[in-house]
């Protein structure tokens, strides 16, 4: 318990100094939520993957679909590494940064506005953005619950105002920058811990190939396997359908979340975008596929813990059931790697809510004459806000995690993506088939929680983002198109001449 406390209390300890070390960078509205746009290519690649993994994936995700797909869940984290970084920073990265920095849009929402001339647009995005990030703010301290169970005798509900508090501590004084390094210090305690805890739990096991023979002996209880052993081993598992759902929404979704689409507004350089693109990749491949391929073995600790009073498998409490018995210093790790993972992306969110809220919501349409102390102020005040009503909703949360961010993605992703996307891109996106996407989204996502036509919200989630790919084409080709000179004053900042070294590019002519 000593060790336990003493690795809890220093990195409590790191993460508040490294907020009043960078507290100068926070005294502007630009410095505050963009950290002046001038992150490096290492704070904001690992900010993304930080900002991109939590105790939901850890915990939530790796349980329920290392149980389902067994094995197979690592393509999962493969599909988070290649599709939601990698393809992310390749396609979205660099015009986010150009046209961002061009429009001078400091969020989402504003993008929006600004891109399609639309104040109402700002205004709704703003609004399910704030509406849709409370679920998943929720789902982030629901994982700890059970993993401080295990670890300590302290009340976990101690444990969520302790975390939240701090969190806000850092946030408020220090701004992105805060975030930004002490979400390098977590990524790399993050990098460390997974590979400790995945090479434990399969020595407890008898080594990766007793583990993989055993699980190969398991019989599905996946109906279109009738049952047969070796669905849980083999290379697509017993639900491949099912698992692309899964795939799609926790991979192509990252194009459309707020939170971490707000990383590339931040981009320092181009070599920044080119390093960010490797570091991000290979973080995600290291903690995303090996979150999901611990969870595949979750079979191998089929025990009484994880079943509810009712028979039902408690998905929440799988990966803490294969962690109990590790050595008390592997469980403190643990209980910092998921500390890590949740406030990374925990200061993300509620970053983005405030500065969305204040920015596209309040400021000249609720509170005119904002000057720029009263946005600050403003936003910090509403980071109290959101972390306290992301608190009491973790006390008594209302469902299992993946569930509560499949709704909270589903929803953004499935409004945003589509008109994100195709606004960096396509010169002819319409404004009415922006408000269709953004219906679309959300309509699928709530009108799916009360009538249950897609039985699980992870695919609801998927077909949202899907049906906005295909909705926002659609609609710009019959509805009335944006004025063609600000269109092409918009587009170009993309054809901007700049002088770059021969190993970069090669002339059009040598003289």
């Amino acid at each position: 318990m000593a060790a336990k406390l003493i690795l809890l209390f220093a990195f409590f300890a790191v993460m508040i100094l490294v907020g009043i070390l960078v507290r100068k960078s926070a005294t502007s509205v630009d410095g505050f939520v963009l950290g002046g746009r001038n992150v490096g290519p290492w704070l904001t690649a690992f900010a993304f993957g930080t900002s991109y993994f939590s105790a939901v994936v850890f915990v939530g995700y790796a349980g329920q679909f290392g149980w389902k797909y067994g094995l197979a869940s690592t393509w999962i984290g493969l599909g988070n590494a290649f599709i939601g970084s990698l393809m992310a920073w390749v396609i979205l990265g660099r015009r986010t940064r150009i046209m961002t920095h061009h429009l001078e849009a400091a969020t989402m929402p504003d993008f929006f506005g600004k891109r399609f001339d639309s104040p109402r647009l700002r205004i709704a995005a703003s609004a399910i953005v704030f509406i849709f990030l409370i679920p998943y703010t929720a789902s982030l301290y629901n994982g700890l619950s059970r993993l401080f169970g295990m670890a300590f005798d302290i009340p976990y509900v101690v444990c969520v105002i302790l975390m939240a508090a701090l969190t806000g501590v850092y946030v408020i004084v220090g701004g992105y920058m805060a975030t930004a390094v002490n979400d390098f210090i977590q990524g790399i305690i993050m990098i460390f811990g997974i590979c400790a805890i995945i090479v434990a739990v399969l020595q407890s096991q008898g080594g990766f190939m007793a583990a993989v023979r055993t699980l190969a002996e398991i019989p599905s209880d996946v109906p279109v396997t009738a049952g047969q052993p070796g669905a849980f081993t083999s290379f697509f598992g017993p639900d491949p359908v099912n698992l692309l759902g899964v795939v799609i929404l926790t991979s192509l979704g990252t194009w459309g979340l707020p939170q971490m689409v707000h990383k590339f507004y931040t981009i320092k350089n181009e070599k920044a975008v080119q390093t960010g693109t490797i570091i991000s990749t290979i973080f995600a491949i290291i903690i995303a596929g090996g979150c999901y391929f611990l969870g595949g073995f979750g079979r191998l600790f089929d025990n009484p813990s994880i079943y509810a009073a009712n028979g039902n498998i408690t998905y929440d409490a799988i990966v803490p059931s294969m962690l109990s018995t590790l050595p008390d210093i592997l469980i403190g790790v643990v209980v910092i790697l998921v500390l890590s993972a949740s406030m990374s992306t925990l200061s993300s969110l509620v970053l983005t809510s405030s500065s969305t809220l204040t920015l596209d919501l309040l400021k000249d349409n609720v509170i005119k004459d904002m000057d720029e102390k009263k946005q600050l102020k403003t936003m910090r005040l509403l980071i109290v806000f959101f972390i306290a009503i992301s608190v009491i909703l973790a006390i008594k949360p209302p469902t299992f995690i993946a569930q509560l961010m499949g709704i909270s993605w589903g929803a953004l992703a499935g409004a945003f993506l589509a008109p994100f996307l195709y606004g960096l891109f396509w010169k002819k996106t319409t404004v009415l088939s922006v408000w269709a996407s953004f219906i679309c989204g959300v309509g699928i996502t709530v009108l799916n929680m009360f009538i249950k036509f897609i039985a699980s919200p992870i695919n609801a989630g998927a077909a949202a983002m899907i049906a906005g790919l295909i909705v926002v084409p659609i609609v710009s080709l019959v509805t009335p198109k944006l004025n063609k000179e600000k269109v092409d004053g918009i587009f170009a900042c993309y054809d901007e001449e700049v002088q770059v070294k021969r190993k970069v590019a090669l002339p059009e002519k040598e003289m």
